[in-house]
């Protein structure tokens, strides 16, 4: 059976359908957690943030077709992802400007002395919990599009959407970022550089 589109998703969940709903709850669930945990940390409420992203969803009621030209599947997915990012993201900043302790308690999460202990050996080889844990420590302009760079695997494009940032300026932030985690993260970086040239990996470069 062919898996139903987005469209087709929210359609039916309009129409009455409570798993259509699930379904696409289930299709995008774990991007966003990754960003609103990118963004917040992980001993935030970050989860309740993406509850309150799908909430919104259940409410709105989404127009993913184009009025002027007829769209596939795939621009029809990167619509609504776009919408759901976005939505993540300002829910997000919305908190990261209301508490300004938030930043503090962010940066608590796994100070350079704590993670040299026993969380570090447990963890040394969980790539994205290295990254998240130095993610954590940047700017938040350059976290916010590596974390929809690395952890959502958003393209540039999408990323642009999502911030309302240029191209450009997602592409320069995303290079300063990772020259910025090169310290803490020097042989993964290097492993990625690596990786890039193959033609994989996540494709920071």
């Amino acid at each position: 059976m062919t898996e139903r589109t987005d469209r087709e998703l929210l359609a039916a969940w309009h129409g009455g359908d409570a798993g259509a709903f699930t379904a696409l709850v289930l299709r995008y669930q774990d991007a966003l957690l990754r960003h609103a945990r990118g963004l917040l940390g992980t001993g935030s409420p970050y989860e309740d943030v993406v509850q309150e992203v799908f909430l919104k969803l259940a409410r709105e009621r989404l127009d993913l077709s184009s009025p002027t030209q007829a769209t596939d599947d795939a621009t029809e997915s990167r619509q609504l992802a776009a919408w759901l990012h976005t939505v993540t993201r300002n829910a997000c900043m919305d908190i990261l400007r209301s508490d300004s302790r938030r930043r503090q308690r962010e940066q608590a999460v796994a100070p350079p002395e704590a993670t040299r202990g026993g969380q570090q050996l447990v963890e040394a080889n969980d790539t994205r919990a290295r990254v998240e844990r130095a993610i954590a420590q940047l700017p938040v302009d350059q976290r916010e599009v590596l974390v929809l760079r690395l952890l959502a695997e958003r393209s540039y494009r999408e990323i642009a959407e999502v911030t309302g940032k240029k191209i450009g300026t997602v592409g320069w932030l995303i290079s300063e970022g990772v020259k910025s985690l090169s310290g803490s993260l020097s042989s993964l970086v290097q492993q990625e550089s690596e990786t890039n040239e193959s033609g994989s990996g996540m494709g920071v470069a």
